[in-house]
């Protein structure tokens, strides 16, 4: 499994924080009700790595990887709680080092060209693109297409439903990333079938 492989399981990848891993395993089969293949959830909440485990074992079809990945230490226990795959929201050495200590991979955050062309050097072309609408938009992913050939982005951050298409119509955009699609407040409310419904809508755009 690589980022690549990852990214061509679904053109949405919902970014979840998650309070309770009680709820994990129920949330994780809403979005797969949907027909949402890949699940992000951020390393934001306490018990967030025991969700991360609880959701990677009740829905083996579920992607499951972790988001707020900042260190090496956050690697090896996103590893260990069966997460497979880290997205960051910027890139150190350190984390890099990390992931490939751990077998884990990452899809590392950039947000300017200079960091994308770092990136580049180390081996990466697939990255995150955070925060998406704040660091420049869909015209600067779009302005990215000729002098950057070589990259893919998954952006992440202020995109919604209505706004996804645009964005995944851009040839380098093969995903993103949405915090729609499970918001906090529907998984507190354990409203599953709002969830299932919002993975289904997620699921369709595209199509």
């Amino acid at each position: 499994m690589n980022i690549q492989n990852i990214i061509a399981a679904g053109r949405i990848m919902p970014v979840i924080v998650i309070d309770k891993a009680r709820d994990a395993s129920a949330l994780g089969n809403a979005l797969l009700e949907g027909g949402i293949k890949t699940a992000e959830v951020t390393l934001r909440t306490p018990e967030a790595l025991d969700a991360i485990e609880a959701m990677a074992r009740a829905c083996p079809d579920l992607l499951v990887g972790a988001g707020t990945v900042m260190s090496a230490e956050n690697a090896a226990r996103v590893r260990d709680a069966g997460g497979c795959f880290a997205v960051s929201p910027g890139a150190t050495d350190a984390l890099i080092e990390g992931c490939k200590a751990a077998s884990l991979p990452l899809l590392p955050g950039a947000s300017t060209v200079s960091e994308m062309m770092a990136l580049g050097e180390k081996g990466f072309s697939v990255l995150k693109f955070f925060p998406a609408t704040a660091a420049g938009g869909l015209n600067f992913l779009k302005a990215l297409i000729s002098p950057l050939p070589q990259f893919q982005f998954c952006p992440t951050g202020g995109i919604t439903l209505a706004t996804a298409p645009d964005w995944l119509a851009l040839g380098n955009i093969p995903c993103l990333g949405g915090s729609w699609v499970a918001p906090q407040k529907l998984i507190a409310e354990q409203n599953f079938k709002a969830i299932a419904e919002n993975a289904r809508a997620a699921s369709q755009i595209g199509q």
